[in-house]
């Protein structure tokens, strides 16, 4: 249930509390590999939209863990009434260029190298 206190929340106060909110809740999106960012917060509307990243883009759990979030956070924390969350596939964010790599891919596009044999490469 939630509890309205008497004195308004300033947007770093709130940005804060939703941060520790998923740090607590939701301890699994970092230890996964993945990242949970607030794209932005609208104080007169109530109105949070959170971003996953990293491996949270294309896991498969990943929408039941933005309904967890929405569910969550809009009955503990007052001030939010409305939660929007993605994992930024096909949004047009900003993300550069990049790609997923994994071991043994390779991003040089033959450039007259020796073979590639799959086997990954020592960071070193």
């Amino acid at each position: 249930m939630k509890c309205m206190s008497s004195k308004p929340k300033s947007e770093e106060d709130l940005r804060e509390e939703i941060g520790m909110f998923l740090q607590k809740n939701f301890p699994q999106i970092q230890m996964h590999g993945g990242s949970a960012a607030i794209d932005d917060l609208d104080l007169e509307s109530g109105e949070v939209s959170i971003q996953l990243g990293g491996a949270c883009s294309g896991c498969g759990i990943s929408p039941m863990t933005i309904q967890a979030i929405k569910k969550r956070m809009t009955n503990e924390i007052a001030e939010i009434e409305t939660v929007h969350a993605n994992t930024g596939g096909g949004d047009g964010g900003d993300h550069g260029d990049m790609s997923p790599s994994f071991p043994g891919e390779t991003t040089d596009e033959g450039d007259g190298s020796a073979e590639d044999d799959g086997a990954p490469t020592a960071p070193f």
